[in-house]
């Protein structure tokens, strides 16, 4: 089968589609002939060597995937060779096969094709898993997501408007501001253009309840100042750097939670409980078009070097996808 793979971690460039043996299943997997794979901010980490692949994953990268069931282990009992689904995977999604754990595969919903299928998993699993599951998000609290137009950012304000949350976000440029008004979020920030901390205190001097944020950096400070009692401050990422000094006397006065956590290590279990909720609350509102996949563009697996070059650039407004 082809594959992207790279031999020393670097820049773009470093990527190249090669052929690789077709991998093995085990016993509680599906084979998956790929028709498309999502891009995440995780495959540029891997490429770079800052994040491997941890131990019995997959080095190709490539954390989600749609397409075909080819092939079924042993034990598998929900699927059937032919059925369409798309699947969160422990690597190996920019290849024309791809191993999937029966738990973290789902028959994709109604009228999802298969293209937008392939940006549901990584977003999804992860903003459930960080708002819902670990920031026991409420209805109609008020909530920050920076990156308002990234995959994680869209997926978010999706699921934050099922709970009637109150949301504000930041992008950075006018064009994403305006995508993001349009699609239902009440307060949005350049942060090239004004400070989302000055603007946010004028409109909310009692605070935020929630912020997600990957990016780090000088945020961190400024997410814990705006912050109310009792808020939560939910980490998923350090675009700008994961070093900051923090006052703790404001956490403990505000009686803050600051936390983080990253799904690819986490064991098939707690992978499945997510799914569980997904099937159950979001996956009605794609079937009748409350929530929806936003893409963004499309390569081709053998243009993979300019799709992460473009990812990089972050220019795009939804989901970046190869085409394999």
């Amino acid at each position: 089968m082809k594959a992207v793979c790279f031999d020393t971690p670097g820049s773009p460039d470093v990527m190249k589609v090669s052929n690789f043996e077709m991998p093995k299943i085990y016993d509680d997997q599906v084979l998956i002939e790929v028709k498309y794979a999502g891009l995440n901010r995780p495959d540029i980490v891997q490429r770079e060597g800052k994040y491997p692949a941890p131990p019995n994953h997959s080095k190709i990268l490539g954390l989600e995937v749609s397409g075909f069931v080819c092939k079924i282990g042993a034990n598998v009992t929900r699927f059937k060779k032919g059925d369409k689904v798309a699947a969160l995977v422990n690597g190996g999604g920019y290849a024309e096969f791809c191993t999937s754990d029966e738990e973290t595969t789902f028959k994709i919903p109604k009228n999802i094709s298969l293209k937008e299928a392939a940006t549901i998993p990584e977003c999804f699993f992860t903003v459930w898993s960080n708002l819902i599951m670990r920031g026991k998000l409420k209805e109609k609290q008020k909530v920050l997501i920076h990156g308002g137009t990234s995959g994680i950012g869209i997926a978010a304000i999706q699921i934050l408007k099922l709970y009637k949350s109150e949301i504000f976000t930041t992008v950075g440029t006018n064009k994403k501001k305006s995508f993001c008004e349009s699609i239902g979020v009440q307060n949005v920030f350049n942060y090239k253009e004004t400070d989302f901390f000055e603007e946010i205190k004028k409109i909310e001097e009692k605070g935020i309840d929630i912020v997600l944020d990957y990016v780090g950096g000088d945020y961190i400070n400024k997410n814990i100042n705006l912050l109310k009692s009792d808020g939560k401050l939910i980490n998923i990422g350090f675009l700008n750097g994961s070093l900051a000094n923090i006052n703790l006397m404001r956490v403990m006065l505000k009686r803050l939670t600051i936390t983080g956590s990253t799904l690819r290590i986490r064991e098939k279990a707690y992978k499945a409980r997510i799914l569980d909720d997904l099937k159950k609350i979001v996956f009605p509102n794609f079937e009748n078009g409350n929530i929806k996949c936003y893409i963004d563009s499309v390569f081709k697996l053998k243009d993979v070097v300019s799709s992460h070059q473009y990812l990089e650039r972050g220019e795009h407004i939804g989901k970046i996808v190869l085409e394999v």
